[in-house]
């Protein structure tokens, strides 16, 4: 993928280029689109979460839609109903915002669990069940939920099998004071240029072709080994086995590999390196694994032990 006309680097160039000190968002938001996997991003009001998905979302085939996430929302206003037509005396089955391409779930924490319930589906089997019938979402479907740390009052923390669905979690913080000056420019510049036309979308032909493209891309056995060991010392006998209550699962080892071959294809390569995993390991596991009380009575956090599994697992 070195062609620097390859739909998916002038899509991450476009982005990038609405964005400052976001580049690995970008990144991970493009590994998980290459292989079909689901984001939960963390971060404070206005860190530009929303933003980035809309810049995303203008350059992908498809539609895309968005969901406002409050304490008394319904599944059905995710998933549609059934609305009848008196004309006809028929039911009519109305798509909800799920029925899209890219789908932004906002404040994803102040859902109520039916709700996530609902979402859970649509992630895990790319389909909804309404009234007893089972719909195919569109494919591509990758769904971005954004979460803000800070608030906690009338949110549902998302349970461990809804975490599970996320190929990455990702963490942001607050800009450094030259970012936050860029951002000032970027912006200005953003309103004065307010009517330049957004560049076409690439196609879903394009998406697959590079999907196809990454599935290919060689995995070493050595490297194999190493991310096995990465998900081992998080379960018992392992390095930090004593801080975990709940180790990462079987998913988080396919996740951790799916997100390493598509990694190594955005830098140009056909094959996985150590620091792939290493780069990887921290947004593929901290949200797979569950400290114990002891743990979080310390301090301790999933992405910190995640820090500690990696400064102790070596790579050969």
């Amino acid at each position: 993928m070195d062609d620097i006309s390859h739909p998916i680097v002038r899509l991450e160039a476009e982005v990038s280029a609405g964005l400052i000190g976001h580049q690995d968002m970008v990144e991970r938001l493009l590994i998980a689109l290459l292989v079909g996997g689901h984001v939960l991003i963390e971060g404070p009001p206005g860190v530009a979460k929303t933003r980035t998905v809309k810049l995303l979302a203008r350059h992908l085939p498809g539609s895309h839609g968005r969901i406002q996430c409050t304490p008394d929302l319904l599944p059905a206003d995710l998933t549609g109903t059934q609305v009848y037509r008196p004309e006809t005396g028929a039911f009519d089955f109305i798509p909800g915002p799920l029925f899209h391409s890219l789908v932004l779930v906002d404040e994803i924490n102040r859902a109520p669990p039916k709700v996530q319930s609902a979402l859970l589906e649509a992630m895990a089997e790319r389909q909804v069940t309404t009234s007893g019938v089972t719909r195919a979402l569109p494919d591509p479907f990758m769904v971005v939920a954004t979460q803000n740390p800070i608030e906690h009052e009338g949110t549902f923390p998302l349970p461990e099998a809804q975490m599970d669905r996320f190929l990455l979690h990702l963490s942001l913080g607050l800009p450094q004071a030259e970012h936050e000056r860029a951002i000032l420019d970027l912006v200005e510049a953003e309103e004065i240029a307010r009517s330049a036309a957004p560049a076409a979308p690439m196609s879903g032909e394009e998406l697959r072709l590079a999907q196809e493209e990454v599935a290919r891309v060689h995995l070493a056995p050595a490297l194999k080994d190493f991310m096995v060991r990465l998900v081992m010392a998080s379960r018992p006998g392992g390095a930090v086995a004593d801080w975990v209550e709940h180790p990462v699962s079987p998913r988080g080892t396919l996740a951790l590999a799916a997100s390493v071959r598509a990694r190594a294809w955005l830098k140009g390569r056909d094959y996985g390196l150590p620091e792939d995993a290493q780069a990887l390991a921290g947004d593929v596991l901290s949200h797979r694994l569950v400290p114990s009380w002891a743990a979080v009575s310390e301090g301790r956090t999933g992405r910190s032990l995640v820090e500690e599994i990696l400064r102790t697992v070596e790579p050969w």
